[in-house]
């Protein structure tokens, strides 16, 4: 995976120096979190970051067989006695002039596959010192593979200097901070180099130095003090070793502690780690380190509801219930029971309709469940949370009224109303023709001529029959209009609450949605990295 700086260009690459181990998770993770944040922090940060990891996973394209170990100190503090001291040679000048290292020198024991690495550092030929020729014997062999390098001062007034410094503290595998009894908590190491390096205590020693000027019984006390500081720092477990250059007090242990570390061949992995770390360490500090959250399921759908109320759906809804009910019950009532009840009166003049939208209680709705969601969220994503739904308010308003106004509410009385209402009136015209008919029969006395059926008069049977048929058609009937009106207030309920559905989907999940997602990402980015 690779992460864009500002202007297209791709680093942080897995490539082959790293891919199939751990640190190309790491560096995948970090390229994940720099890419989620683009456009969330600061693009000069991301930068930094990008390039910072791009040039640390460098090394590990260079020589795998060389360690280099930067020798750091202020002036006066005996750096270059010590690194002097540490090769045997006297390569860097000892004085009291300030500064007096003004470049960075390096000594490699075994030059094979050195001069890239060399190249890569910045150390011109004319500072490199080759000791392949006294590797024959014991105390130089067991130096092959080290690259030791003597930096300028970190206190020096030479800007030049600083810069110096900073860029080959920030590639060393190795770093030996040499401190002076007499300034060891000057605030110009602890705030520039120690402080911001919490995450590389494990590429780190300090020494400190001129320890025989020191009293016997105070050194201890001394050590344990600068180990404080350096707990302080955020560095606990950095290991301090009480030297002298010029007396060789604790110059073996030193020794010792750099060779155990260059054997064990995990320096330089292990300052990559660092550095990916420490890049996840600032990435997180700008974009947040609250962890990933998502939008609730339960949340979404008490908003919906609170929108449709503020809508008036479940108004419209207990509407189209009653309408529906009181049109079908007058249109499937006996005639003459309708005409009694007088049924028609009560019949609604009008469908419902959605009422106008009150869109003050849907902005309040809208807002509350942004401002909760961002609530959750890093500093850098949480005002683009909010935004995501606060600049289409009025749209997603407009979406609203547009799509409620728009729902087909089902008024219509389906056919089989119609057929249940013609029905009727031919049984009220067969009940009514057949009375008379009997009637008319019985005033002339021709009864008896009649066509029976049953053993009763045809006439009588189509009266009576009309009516037993049509109230038992009326009451079936209100039987099923119970079930149509209860159907139709359903279907509208279902079609109303589906737009705002939708439109809350588009226009307020799914953009919330999205920046909770990039955020989530972000953070298994910045965990993936830190490891």
């Amino acid at each position: 995976m690779t992460a864009p700086l500002a202007d297209g260009t791709d680093v942080i690459p897995a490539d082959l120096a790293t891919r199939g181990t751990p640190i190309a998770a790491r560096v995948d993770g970090l390229g994940a979190a720099v890419e989620a944040a683009r456009g969330r922090v600061a693009d000069a940060l991301l930068d930094e970051v990008a390039a910072a990891v791009d040039k640390s996973t460098g090394r590990l394209r260079l020589s795998a067989r060389h360690t280099v170990v930067a020798i750091a100190g202020a002036t006066g503090s005996g750096k270059s006695s010590t690194y002097n001291a540490l090769t045997g040679l006297e390569l860097s000048s000892v004085g009291i002039r300030r500064p007096t290292t003004s470049w960075a020198t390096a000594v490699v024991w075994g030059s094979e596959g050195a001069g890239e690495l060399l190249e890569w550092l910045g150390i011109p030929p004319r500072h490199q010192t080759m000791r392949d020729s006294m590797l024959d014997t014991p105390s130089e062999s067991e130096l092959d593979g080290v690259v030791l390098l003597d930096l300028p001062d970190h206190d020096s007034t030479e800007v030049a200097h600083h810069l110096e410094v900073d860029r080959l503290i920030a590639v060393a595998d190795l770093m030996v901070w040499i401190l002076d009894p007499q300034k060891y908590a000057d605030a110009a190491v602890h705030d520039r180099y120690f402080k911001p390096m919490g995450t590389h205590q494990d590429v780190m020693l300090v020494a400190l130095n001129h320890i025989d000027t020191v009293p016997l019984e105070r050194r201890q006390a001394m050590v344990d003090d600068v180990k404080r500081l350096l707990a302080e720092d955020g560095l606990p477990n950095v290991q301090v070793l009480p030297i002298s250059a010029r007396e060789g007090i604790g110059m073996a242990e030193l020794r010792a502690e750099i060779l155990r570390r260059v054997h064990d061949k995990r320096s330089t992995t292990l300052r990559v780690e660092a550095d990916i770390a420490a890049a996840a360490s600032r990435l997180e500090q700008a974009g947040g380190t609250t962890p990933a959250r998502e939008l609730p399921a339960r949340r979404i759908d008490e908003v919906e509801d609170r929108v449709a109320d503020a809508a008036g759906v479940s108004a419209v809804v207990d509407g189209i219930e009653r309408t529906i009910g009181e049109r079908a019950r007058g249109a499937v009532t006996w005639p003459p029971l309708a005409l009694l009840g007088r049924r028609d009166e009560e019949v609604p003049g009008g469908e419902p309709a959605v009422a106008p939208l009150d869109r003050a209680a849907v902005d309040t709705t809208i807002r509350g469940l942004a401002d909760e969601a961002s609530d959750g969220v890093g500093p850098a994503w949480a005002p683009r949370v909010r935004d995501a739904v606060a600049s289409r308010l009025a749209a997603t308003g407009d979406q609203l009224e547009r799509g409620l106004q728009g729902v087909d509410l089902g008024g219509r009385l389906p056919a089989w109303v119609g057929l249940v209402r013609l029905l009727h009136w031919l049984l009220l015209l067969a009940a009514v023709g057949g009375l008379v008919w009997w009637g008319v029969a019985a005033v002339q006395g021709t009864t008896g001529d009649l066509t029976e059926v049953a053993g009763l008069p045809l006439p009588a049977v189509l009266g009576i029959g009309g009516l037993v048929l049509g109230l038992l058609l009326s009451a079936l009937g209100r039987m099923l209009v119970r079930g149509l009106a209860r159907q139709r207030a359903e279907q509208a309920d279902e079609r109303l609450r589906g737009v705002v559905h939708q439109v809350l989907e588009s226009d307020v999940v799914q953009p919330m949605r999205a920046e909770l997602s990039s955020y989530g990402a972000f953070r298994r980015g910045v965990e993936a990295a830190r490891g």
